[in-house]
């Protein structure tokens, strides 16, 4: 008998090469996903890690007493290659030629471009020195964050108001009197907050304006009731027009919709007497928390000031504890930290801590053991939110730079 050895593949052997290129494929269309969401966890992770060690150092360097400087990431670009290589060899066993086997491999290669700019220039100084408005208090608070925290964080000083007198109570340990005043009013906020009675909205008022109704034409007439209530007085030929606007914001322990277009107006000249970036307060008696009657408005300050007051806490003015007004009502946990956000300063490295920068031959790490953990990382979070709102946009181009290519 003859036997006849073939050169062509049996016809299972191309089946199985045809089945392993087409998973082959199907493994490349898999992976390309794979490295796209782990690119951009990653990069996400790094620059958020990046932006929190800048707030950090930025204190030291405010405790050292140098210039705060940022750094922001305005671009990233990242190329993915993938290549894919697939072939077939005789078996290395069995009858020669008869037996294919596929031989495939494949590759990934990232390239990213990572665009860094500094964040400086007289429009970004004039946000990081200018103070804070009250709208961005009010929009901190309805992310529920503690007032208490917020303001003396956010707060340079408390005005309160004494008849025809206005008393300053700066938040400085420097200034003794004023910081415990400071903090005693705060904290008296805080225990209405905590009572859920604490009101922070603008003041609805009610404007008019009266017009001779031989200056209104038919057109003009049907403009107006889109934005006014418009009120016909025949006695004297002419019309009222009547709109709710928004008036300035304001603290109380009642709600000021309770109150008369008269006592809301009232309040509405109160509270217009200070400046944009004040916060006016009424507490009244009758109401939770009337006990202690107060009046006033606190003073917001810049993002600057901020990590100044806090480099200066762990050095030269280290805040300390303040108790209660007696007539203050009960806080939730009898949370009244001592310092607005605790840090830490060590010879040694602190491997424990979230967060922690070597500086100045020192290491700098946000507190986050023990009791007042959360309240250390709520407020590292509002240093890191009060940022985003001081910084401009980055440059995405045109800007000189650093570029880091890998």
């Amino acid at each position: 008998m003859r036997i006849r050895y073939l050169d062509t593949p049996h016809p299972l052997c191309s089946l199985r090469l045809l089945l392993c290129l087409l998973a082959l494929f199907m493994l490349t269309g898999c992976i390309s996903p794979m490295a796209l969401n782990r690119a951009v966890v990653a990069y996400d992770e790094a620059v958020t890690s990046a932006a929190s060690k800048q707030l950090l150092i930025n204190i030291a360097r405010a405790h050292h007493h140098q210039p705060i400087h940022f750094t922001g990431v305005s671009n990233i670009a990242a190329t993915f290659n993938f290549n894919v290589n697939a072939g077939a060899m005789p078996a290395l066993g069995g009858l020669a030629g008869a037996t294919m086997m596929p031989v495939f491999g494949g590759s990934v290669a990232e390239n990213p471009t990572i665009s860094i700019v500094p964040i400086e220039g007289e429009e970004f100084t004039k946000r990081l020195l200018t103070p804070f408005q009250q709208s961005k208090l009010t929009l901190l608070l309805r992310q529920r964050f503690d007032i208490d925290l917020l303001l003396r964080l956010m707060a340079q000083e408390v005005r309160l108001q004494h008849d025809a007198q206005r008393i300053i109570y700066r938040n400085s340990p420097s200034d003794r009197p004023g910081y415990e005043m400071f903090r005693r009013v705060v904290l008296h906020i805080s225990a209405i907050q905590d009572q859920n009675q604490l009101y922070a909205e603008p003041l609805a008022l009610e404007r008019t304006w009266t017009i001779p109704a031989s200056s209104i034409a038919a057109e003009g007439f049907q403009a107006l009731q889109k934005e006014f209530l418009v009120l016909y007085n025949q006695h004297d030929n002419t019309y009222t027009l009547r709109k709710q606007v928004p008036g300035p914001i304001l603290i109380t322990n009642y709600d000021p919709n309770t109150l008369s277009a008269e006592e809301r107006a009232q309040l509405s000249d109160m509270a217009g007497n200070w400046i944009t970036n004040d916060v006016a307060f009424d507490i009244r008696p009758g109401h939770p928390g009337g006990e202690w009657p107060i009046k006033g408005a606190l003073r917001l300050r810049s993002f600057h000031a901020i990590l100044s007051f806090l480099g200066r806490s762990l050095g030269t003015e280290p805040e300390y504890h303040v108790e209660k007004d007696p007539r203050t009502l009960a806080i939730i946990g009898d949370e009244n930290p001592v310092a607005t956000m605790g840090l830490v300063v060590s010879d040694s490295p602190l491997s424990e801590a979230d967060l922690s920068i070597p500086s100045h031959g020192r290491y700098y790490a946000l507190n986050t053991t023990g009791s007042l953990a959360r309240w250390n990382r709520d407020a590292f979070q509002l240093l890191s939110l009060l940022f985003q709102m001081t910084v401009t946009d980055l440059p995405r181009t045109g800007v000189p730079g650093i570029t880091i290519a890998k």
